[in-house]
């Protein structure tokens, strides 16, 4: 047998190192195997061998069983316990040729045995076969692990809110793919560029790794490259004062995505190149994606805004701060809403509510509440008698609505204030001694069921009212009890309403998975 002819690209640059501890062995299969075309290195005892391994590009051991330092099996585990170590060992012997000792030589870990005597093309083909099937696995590994990195650059880039981070998770994943530095940009919906360089060599940089660049960079890239990847300069394209030298780009979505991602290496094989079109159309298809959600997040927000109403005007001597964050993931408009109304001489209606759901609908029904609160405010009908009348007209128009509403007036002239709360959350009322909750109670808007009476208080002389929904509360995985008592601790007397509105968000809000309304009053400064 002779394997030469079909051996010919595995046998290039292939180095192969062979120990044995009889030089005259050595000198036999070192040059049976140079012959055939391989480097050769050679060892005479095990030592001598992990030390080779260790320093030396070895593709192949062939490897005798009685070394006078350590048996050859011992030197096989060595090598293959180590996953840096690890390379095809055979096994090749004159003396330890029962089945048992090739049992021994397989079973802990080598590729192949053989038995002397072997003639030359035996073990030319047993070398190229254990080759062969070595490389194939570490190819068909190395494209399981990019196949695996292109699967979580995907999931990532889908996951990005916002541009930066999705220029970062595409250049990450090109990086990842192709073991070099990458950059990637990206056109944002505020007609920016967002620029993020990657190398994979440095992955803990805490430098900034994303930053805005002019929009001809992005121009030159996607409006002179072809459909596949073309030569260009890593520091041109780069435009970030590195190092110069060769690097491929790619485009893909120039209609509408119109990612650019760039490469510092001058060659792409065909494998990468198919990866990195894979990801560049993910990338692509994920800049849409979240240009959609901004455009729909943004729109959202700002007809949310504009249902709620302008700054307030407040009595002599009362301070008002209000808030609206809205959710920090949801494109739909919500239903939280607040009031604040003058109703003449000192008294000022509030109200907190929150209508179930985030749809235009429910961002309709909160409209309608706020209007028809106003409408039975300006009336002259008191918290609980507005309360009711909301009831009749949820139950009447909205009958599969639910809504939670707290209805307060202050009386700033004589110090009380009125209370009817339809399922919300108890309002705060902060004084020098103490914060405590106001216990008013009373059914959800929507259950078909009356409201009692009004609750009166007393107002301390210099006091602090805070009104909020459950977005600034209600976080998975927290207990609510827990979290209303560390609101109740944070609220005090002392803050003006802006500045404690400030501090409340900062603690409380973080990522938001809910809309949050924060209305602040404050009165009898001194």
């Amino acid at each position: 047998m002779t394997g030469p002819e079909t051996s010919t690209e595995v046998v290039d640059g292939t180095t192969i190192l062979v120990v044995d501890d009889n030089a005259g062995n050595r000198y036999v299969a070192a040059s049976w195997l140079r012959r055939a075309g391989y480097r050769v290195v050679e060892a005479s005892t095990g030592t001598e061998a992990l030390d080779r391994v260790a320093s030396d590009p070895i593709d192949v051991v062939l490897l005798d069983v009685g070394l006078p330092d350590m048996s050859g099996f011992e030197v096989c585990e060595r090598i293959k316990a180590d996953p840096v170590l690890a390379r095809p060992v055979i096994h090749l012997s004159a003396t330890a040729i029962r089945g048992e000792d090739r049992a021994q030589g397989l079973t802990r870990g080598a590729d192949a045995y053989l038995v002397e005597p072997v003639e030359p093309d035996e073990l030319r083909a047993t070398v190229w076969s254990v080759l062969r099937y070595h490389r194939a696995r570490e190819a068909a590994e190395r494209l399981a692990a990019r196949l695996a990195g292109l699967s979580r650059a995907t999931m990532a880039m889908n996951a990005a809110v916002d541009f930066d981070e999705l220029a970062t998770t595409i250049a990450s994943g090109a990086a990842a793919l192709a073991q070099v530095p990458a950059a990637a940009l990206v056109a944002a919906s505020d007609r920016t560029v967002r620029r993020a360089v990657v190398d994979p060599a440095d992955p803990e940089d805490d430098l900034p790794r994303c930053d805005a660049v002019p929009q001809r960079l992005l121009d030159r890239l996607a409006g002179t490259l072809p459909d596949g990847p073309v030569s260009v300069s890593w520091a041109e394209a780069v435009d970030r004062g590195e190092a110069d030298g060769p690097a491929s780009a790619l485009r893909f979505g120039f209609r509408s995505g119109r990612v650019a991602i760039v490469l510092r290496t001058p060659e792409l094989s065909t494998e990468l190149r198919d990866l990195l079109a894979q990801l560049g159309n993910a990338a692509a298809l994920a800049v849409d994606s979240l240009q959609l959600y901004v455009e729909e997040h943004t729109l959202a927000l700002t007809l949310q805004r504009a249902f709620l109403p302008t700054a307030p005007v407040a009595p002599s001597g009362v301070e008002v701060a209000v808030r609206y964050v809205p959710a920090a993931q949801n494109t739909e408009i919500g239903g939280d809403f607040y009031e604040v109304v003058e109703l003449g001489e000192g008294r000022l209606l509030l109200a907190i509510g929150d209508v179930s759901g985030h749809s235009i609908h429910a961002a309709t029904v909160m409209v309608e509440l706020r209007h028809a609160l106003r409408a039975y405010a300006v009336e002259g009908h008191g918290p609980s008698a507005i309360l009711n009348r909301l009831e009749t007209m949820v139950r009447q128009y909205h009958p599969r609505e639910f809504a939670t509403v707290c209805v307060m007036v202050l009386d700033a002239a004589r110090d009380v204030v009125t209370v009817a709360n339809a399922g919300h959350l108890a309002p705060l009322l902060a004084s020098p001694e103490g914060t405590v909750p106001l216990a008013a109670h009373g059914p959800m808007l929507g259950l078909r069921r009356a409201h009692g009476e009004d609750s009166v208080l007393a107002l301390p002389p210099r006091w602090t009212l805070v009104l909020y929904t459950d977005g600034l509360v209600e976080k998975r995985g927290v207990d609510l009890d827990a979290a209303l008592e560390d609101l109740r601790a944070a609220v005090s007397v002392d803050p003006a309403p802006e500045e404690l509105g400030d501090q409340l968000l900062g603690r409380f809000a973080g990522v938001r998975e809910d809309d949050i309304a924060l209305l602040i009053l404050r009165g009898g400064v001194a």
